[in-house]
């Protein structure tokens, strides 16, 4: 199928497909060469790829969900959208949450609503990293509700599913008493289900809560972490996350206005995870929602003019705003500044 803005033709089985997307007439994709896909599709989407004008094979017999090993094999790294939503309550996007997956462990970017069931969504498609059981490290971009209402959902549901570690949490400040009110707020649960017949394990239910500064802020042999600042309108501290691992460097914005910080943390990066909103659609809203969001997020003609000093391998937009417009309206505006490869993420597509 076609459109004004994009061509694209699929080729391959199933979700192994490799999609290139070839410019129009209308449009500057040109050098949108090509994603590959990672895991099966929910209901019509294309993982990784959002359904960008863009055709797929069925899959041969017995194959379906079956998990390419070059996309999660050992060693790899690999970028699993859990939440690409926004307040809106868009039943088709959890709030956000990101996954960076590497060696069979999962690190996680913020905890909006539903993340616990997407991971586990994730881990039935072949994540096993995502199992809700493993779930044990966030790092929190900033404290808004969006980001962080899939927290209590994070710190008990995976320790009645037997998860025995206690959940690491880094974050600004506010983290540690947002945790400690979470735990005091869930205490007869907690006492429960260890004192009474429940099986309960004595520790899983516990938070490890760490108020980190810009920097390193954490460390293992899987990842490096770096907490950077970025602007989040009225926020005293908000922050955005490089991880870089042994084949690849992932940078995530969080809420972001437009941060020279992102940029200095990309250069190049392999990808760059960033939020965005339509220009086209901001025009058609309130003055006073463009005050706010003209100072909270970055516009698809701002994330163009980042892109373009960042460089990196492949911009994908999440927390997307669309006022009206489509994903492929949002890809092509971005696209009108910036030549290289992006895409719009949708809920567990992979990358």
């Amino acid at each position: 199928m076609e459109s004004e803005r994009t061509k694209a033709a699929c080729h391959g089985s199933g979700m192994r497909g490799l999609c290139a997307f070839r410019p129009s007439s209308t449009t500057r994709h040109t050098s949108m060469t090509a994603i590959r896909s990672g895991l099966r599709a929910p209901a019509g989407a294309l993982l990784g790829l959002s359904l960008l004008a863009c055709r797929v094979e069925p899959a041969p017999a017995g194959s379906a969900g079956a998990l390419p090993d070059d996309l999660m094999g050992a060693g790899r790294t690999r970028v699993v959208l859990l939440g690409t939503g926004t307040p809106n309550a868009d039943p088709e996007r959890m709030g956000p949450a990101v996954a960076i997956v590497v060696n069979g462990a999962a690190y996680l970017i913020d905890a909006g609503p539903g993340i616990v069931r997407r991971a586990a969504q994730a881990a039935r498609n072949g994540v096993d990293a995502l199992r809700v059981e493993n779930l044990d490290a966030v790092f929190l971009t900033h404290l808004h509700s969006d980001h962080t209402l899939g927290l209590p959902d994070l710190i008990f549901t995976p320790w009645v599913l037997e998860r025995t570690a206690p959940l690491r949490v880094f974050g600004p400040s506010g983290t540690r008493a947002m945790t400690e009110h979470l735990l005091s707020a869930y205490e007869q649960d907690i006492r429960i289900r260890i004192d009474g017949l429940e099986p309960a394990n004595h520790t899983g239910w516990q938070v490890d809560a760490r108020e980190i500064v810009p920097g390193l802020v954490h460390q293992d042999e899987n990842v490096r972490v770096t907490a950077f600042p970025v602007r989040h309108a009225s926020w005293p501290t908000a922050f955005g996350y490089r991880f870089d691992t042994a084949d690849r460097t992932i940078v995530v914005s969080g809420d972001a206005a437009p941060s020279e910080s992102i940029i200095e943390q990309c250069q190049g990066c392999d990808v760059l995870v960033h939020e965005v909103y339509s220009e086209s659609g901001f025009a058609r809203r309130p003055d006073v929602w463009q005050r706010y969001h003209a100072s909270a997020h970055t516009s698809t003609r701002e994330l163009g003019d980042i892109a373009t000093r960042a460089r990196p391998k492949l911009l994908l937009l999440y927390h997307q705003l669309f006022w009206g417009t489509t994903e492929e309206d949002l890809v092509a505006e971005v696209s009108n500044h910036w030549n290289g490869l992006v895409a719009s993420g949708k809920d567990l597509s992979v990358y």
